[in-house]
């Protein structure tokens, strides 16, 4: 019987980190897949259609968004980007794993649409941290500093809607923390219930 896989949802403010530890996941190869996002911007050099995203028109886009394709979705400046339902279906089923490493905005929509997802709130472990993330990609003029940390003040409060919250302190600590709820996850009785069958 094929293990069904499951969908970990991986969020939190800005400046938590997440983009790191997805990264940092992948390269220890642990067995997952990562949800692969449609949009409509044009690709860049060495980007390739379903490996790096799925590339759409604006029309195709809003035809998705009409048929109920997407499990999340936002409009960036003059682009559109979301995840395809079909994409984290056909993984599943497959028994793949799959992670979705996404803003709070975008996880709220997959929670109403994907309620059997597992989501994961990742902080850093203080707030002056989190500021000096920030500060650290040298990019924040004093007005966007202050809007990020008020904003992520805020996010943090979503926290309560989410499964599980990974503090990210050390990035390899905190992607064994991650390891350890996936495993969680599927030793849970609700998953394993075929095992009695074979007895």
């Amino acid at each position: 019987m094929t293990r069904k896989g499951l969908l970990f949802v991986l969020s939190g403010p800005s400046g938590a980190g997440k983009g790191t530890v997805c990264k940092a996941l992948i390269e220890t190869k642990f067995p997952m897949k990562v949800s692969v996002s449609v949009t409509t911007r044009a690709p860049r050099t060495g980007e390739q259609e379903g490996v790096n995203y799925f590339f759409r028109s604006v029309e195709q886009f809003q035809e998705m968004i009409a048929a109920d394709e997407l499990l999340e979705w936002a409009k960036v400046y003059d682009n559109f980007y979301g995840t395809p339902r079909s994409f984290v279906d056909e993984q599943l089923e497959n028994g793949n794993d799959v992670l979705l490493e996404i803003d709070i905005q975008g996880a709220m929509q997959v929670k109403q649409r994907f309620p059997d997802g597992v989501f994961i709130f990742l902080i850093p472990p203080s707030q002056a941290e989190l500021e000096s993330r920030i500060l650290g990609r040298g990019s924040e003029t004093q007005e966007s500093f202050n809007k990020r940390t008020s904003a992520a003040r805020q996010e943090l409060q979503k926290m309560r809607e989410y499964d599980y919250v990974v503090v990210n302190d050390v990035i390899d600590e905190a992607c064994r923390r991650i390891r350890c709820i996936i495993e969680a996850e599927h030793l849970q009785v609700k998953r394993n219930l075929h095992l009695v069958q074979s007895w």
